[in-house]
Protein backbone atom coordinates (compact mmCIF):
# COMPACT_ATOMS: atom_id res chain seq x y z
CA UNK A 1 0.00 0.00 0.00
CA UNK A 2 1.33 3.67 -0.90
CA UNK A 3 0.44 6.36 1.20
CA UNK A 4 0.99 10.06 -0.54
CA UNK A 5 1.12 12.84 1.51
CA UNK A 6 0.46 16.45 -0.65
CA UNK A 7 0.72 19.88 0.43
CA UNK A 8 -3.04 21.82 -0.26
CA UNK A 9 -2.53 25.43 -0.46
CA UNK A 10 -5.00 27.86 1.12
CA UNK A 11 -6.16 30.94 -0.72
CA UNK A 12 -3.95 32.98 1.66
CA UNK A 13 -0.62 31.09 0.52
CA UNK A 14 -0.41 28.32 3.68
CA UNK A 15 -0.35 24.95 3.24
CA UNK A 16 -2.04 21.97 4.95
CA UNK A 17 -1.75 18.15 4.10
CA UNK A 18 -3.54 15.40 2.64
CA UNK A 19 -2.49 11.88 2.89
CA UNK A 20 -4.05 10.01 0.04
CA UNK A 21 -4.15 5.90 -0.01
CA UNK A 22 -6.60 3.90 -2.58
CA UNK A 23 -9.79 5.54 -2.41
CA UNK A 24 -9.33 7.29 1.35
CA UNK A 25 -7.73 10.61 2.18
CA UNK A 26 -7.04 12.44 5.25
CA UNK A 27 -6.46 15.95 5.67
CA UNK A 28 -4.27 17.37 8.42
CA UNK A 29 -2.08 20.49 9.52
CA UNK A 30 1.19 18.38 9.08
CA UNK A 31 2.27 15.59 6.88
CA UNK A 32 2.48 13.83 10.33
CA UNK A 33 -0.70 14.54 11.39
CA UNK A 34 -2.34 13.61 7.83
CA UNK A 35 -0.22 10.39 7.18
CA UNK A 36 -1.71 9.34 11.57
CA UNK A 37 -5.35 10.44 10.67
CA UNK A 38 -4.82 7.85 7.15
CA UNK A 39 -2.93 5.27 8.96
CA UNK A 40 -6.04 4.81 11.57
CA UNK A 41 -8.42 3.62 8.30
CA UNK A 42 -5.61 1.29 7.06
CA UNK A 43 -6.31 -2.37 8.14
CA UNK A 44 -3.42 -4.41 9.45
CA UNK A 45 -2.94 -6.27 6.27
CA UNK A 46 -1.29 -3.08 5.13
CA UNK A 47 1.54 -3.33 7.19
CA UNK A 48 4.56 -2.27 5.01
CA UNK A 49 3.49 0.94 3.91
CA UNK A 50 5.09 3.11 1.79
CA UNK A 51 5.13 6.69 2.53
CA UNK A 52 5.76 9.46 -0.12
CA UNK A 53 5.75 13.18 0.63
CA UNK A 54 5.98 15.51 -2.37
CA UNK A 55 8.57 17.61 -2.79
CA UNK A 56 8.03 21.63 -3.22
CA UNK A 57 10.15 21.77 -5.67
CA UNK A 58 10.03 21.16 -9.46
CA UNK A 59 12.42 18.60 -11.23
CA UNK A 60 12.72 16.66 -13.91
CA UNK A 61 10.76 13.66 -12.77
CA UNK A 62 7.73 15.92 -11.63
CA UNK A 63 7.26 19.69 -13.40
CA UNK A 64 6.57 22.74 -11.98
CA UNK A 65 3.45 22.52 -14.40
CA UNK A 66 2.26 19.26 -12.78
CA UNK A 67 2.56 20.97 -9.44
CA UNK A 68 0.38 23.85 -9.94
CA UNK A 69 -2.23 21.39 -11.54
CA UNK A 70 -1.99 19.11 -8.72
CA UNK A 71 -2.08 21.84 -6.22
CA UNK A 72 -4.89 23.56 -7.92
CA UNK A 73 -7.03 20.55 -8.01
CA UNK A 74 -6.18 19.28 -4.37
CA UNK A 75 -7.16 23.33 -3.11
CA UNK A 76 -10.42 22.87 -4.93
CA UNK A 77 -10.86 18.97 -3.25
CA UNK A 78 -10.17 20.05 -0.14
CA UNK A 79 -12.70 23.11 -0.21
CA UNK A 80 -15.44 21.04 -2.31
CA UNK A 81 -14.82 18.33 0.45
CA UNK A 82 -15.70 21.03 3.42
CA UNK A 83 -18.82 22.36 1.32
CA UNK A 84 -20.16 18.65 1.01
CA UNK A 85 -19.12 18.27 -2.57
CA UNK A 86 -16.22 16.62 -4.69
CA UNK A 87 -14.65 17.52 -8.30
CA UNK A 88 -15.63 16.79 -11.70
CA UNK A 89 -15.22 13.37 -13.20
CA UNK A 90 -12.88 14.77 -15.03
CA UNK A 91 -10.74 16.44 -12.51
CA UNK A 92 -10.55 13.54 -10.09
CA UNK A 93 -9.27 11.41 -12.77
CA UNK A 94 -7.02 14.47 -13.68
CA UNK A 95 -5.95 14.42 -9.79
CA UNK A 96 -5.60 10.40 -9.51
CA UNK A 97 -3.07 10.53 -12.55
CA UNK A 98 -0.95 13.39 -11.06
CA UNK A 99 -0.92 11.60 -7.84
CA UNK A 100 -0.06 8.44 -9.81
CA UNK A 101 2.89 10.61 -11.49
CA UNK A 102 4.21 12.10 -8.59
CA UNK A 103 4.64 8.70 -6.59
CA UNK A 104 6.93 7.37 -9.91
CA UNK A 105 8.57 10.39 -9.86
CA UNK A 106 9.53 9.58 -5.93
CA UNK A 107 10.55 6.05 -7.18
CA UNK A 108 12.32 7.37 -9.97
CA UNK A 109 14.37 10.13 -7.90
CA UNK A 110 14.86 7.16 -4.81
CA UNK A 111 16.47 5.57 -7.90
CA UNK A 112 18.60 8.16 -8.96
CA UNK A 113 19.50 8.77 -5.40
CA UNK A 114 20.50 5.46 -4.97
CA UNK A 115 22.44 5.06 -8.43
CA UNK A 116 24.52 8.30 -7.17
CA UNK A 117 25.32 6.70 -3.83
CA UNK A 118 26.35 3.56 -5.29
CA UNK A 119 28.91 5.18 -7.47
Amino acid sequence: MTVTILPVPSEEGEFSFCAVSGGKSSPGRTPGEALDAISAQLSDEQDGTLVVVQSFRPDRYFSAAQQRRMAELMGRWSLAGQQGGGLTDSEQAELEALIEMEVRAAGQRAAALADELGR
